[in-house]
């Protein structure tokens, strides 16, 4: 009877490590290279989401209507009216950006200007961005999120022209932009809108935003989009393509 037990046990321990899969999975918090990151990203069942931020896996978690789906919305609403009237740039919601060998985000929302109309970035073969989007947006519960930390020195080393971190709790929207290497506040103007410097015409009224009046949002950044440097610049990504 002890034989026959010891060779079930032994039966179900090869059949125990037989099992195991050949990928190992993605695990919240481990710290991977870029190509292991991918392979086993790739593997994970659709619908799962992660980055890679300073070499350590994050995985979202189920993603709230208020204070997540919404603002990310909204933001891509902004964003994509900007895009629709500026031939030469897109945008992109939570596509995956491959910046450093340590760094693969999916950033909320993405804009940036096309390889051929003098972009910093590029889309690989594989349908893959190569490189920092001149803009990156990211909504978060509160400032202690990571994309106030680990994601903001990530953005700033590879180049992002400008960050917005939009925090729900706080209340609070912080527009930063490149300069000599540092990220420094954009602030609002005396009317209560940020201007981009890297994407003239792209203009915000944040407290219109923060107290949810799209209408007002999208009114200014009409009047952007309406500007003679938001002329001038669609005309110079033209040029650049020509």
């Amino acid at each position: 009877m002890s034989v026959e037990v010891q060779v079930n046990d032994a039966q179900q321990a090869v059949t125990s490590v037989t099992s195991l899969p050949s990928i190992p999975p993605l695990e919240n918090g481990d710290y991977l290279t870029r190509d292991e990151f991918e392979y086993r990203y790739n593997s994970m069942p659709e619908g799962v989401k992660a980055e890679l931020i300073e070499g350590r896996v994050y995985m979202s978690s189920p993603v709230r209507w208020k204070s997540h789906g919404e603002p990310d919305n909204k933001m891509n609403i902004w964003v994509g009216t900007y895009s629709v009237f500026t031939p030469g740039v897109s945008a992109a919601s939570n596509a995956t950006v491959r910046m450093d060998e340590t760094n693969e985000p999916q950033p909320d929302v993405a804009l940036r200007i096309s390889e051929i109309s003098g972009g910093q970035a590029i889309l690989g073969p594989d349908d893959y961005l190569e490189g920092a989007p001149e803009l990156a947006v990211e909504v978060s519960a509160s400032s202690a999120s990571y994309d106030l930390r680990e994601k903001f020195s990530a953005y700033r080393r590879n180049r992002v022209q400008e960050y917005i971190a939009w925090s729900i709790y706080d209340q609070q929207l912080k527009w930063f932009r490149l300069e000599a290497g540092q990220y420094v506040p954009l602030e609002p103007d005396e009317d209560g809108v940020i201007r981009s410097r890297t994407f003239p015409g792209l203009w915000l009224d944040v407290e219109a935003l923060l107290k949810d009046d799209m209408a007002k949002v999208l009114a200014v950044l009409q009047q952007g989009l309406a500007s003679p440097e938001h002329e001038d610049f669609v005309k110079r990504l033209s040029e650049a393509r020509q």
